[in-house]
């Protein structure tokens, strides 16, 4: 098993290698378009970054306050998003690692509970996380979406 590490990204290296994750993930692999894939909430969101010796492995990102207000409706629900785990690290517990240290921050913030917009694909993943789907089937960026929640 390959160790790795879950932290915040605490300056603008480990950003990039967040975004570097997020395009191989989304961009390379998922078909999602760039301009899709990067938004103005990139500016203040709490990203987190799993790196291990081979460099940087996941990240994903916490919006809250008025970032995630549109996403959740409550100001003390934060909303979770672009998680994303590369092909050689999937399997680790890496993408785990990633929504427990978000919901770490999101506590940290005061948030109540997190939200999260989850691809079909992955609804077992994040069930196995204590969140619950809600609300109908959507489309994002060409695939299949469900809204899901978990109180902290």
């Amino acid at each position: 098993m390959t160790a790795f590490q879950v932290r915040p990204a605490s300056d603008d290296a480990d950003r990039e290698a967040c975004f570097a994750v997020r395009r191989q993930v989304f961009v390379a692999e998922q078909k999602v378009p760039e301009d899709l894939e990067y938004d103005a909430y990139d500016a203040i969101a709490v990203h987190v970054l799993a790196t291990g010796p081979e460099g940087p492995l996941g990240t994903g990102r916490l919006l809250h306050g008025p970032g995630a207000l549109a996403r959740t409706g409550a100001p003390e629900v934060g909303s979770l998003g672009r998680l994303a785990v590369t092909a050689a690290a999937r399997g680790l517990g890496v993408g785990a690692a990633l929504v427990r240290a978000i919901e770490d921050a999101a506590r940290e913030l005061g948030l109540t509970a997190v939200d999260l917009h989850a691809q079909t694909q992955a609804l077992g993943f994040y069930e196995r996380l204590g969140y619950q789907a809600y609300g109908p089937e959507f489309p994002d960026a060409g695939i299949a979406h469900r809204a899901m929640r978990r109180a902290l």
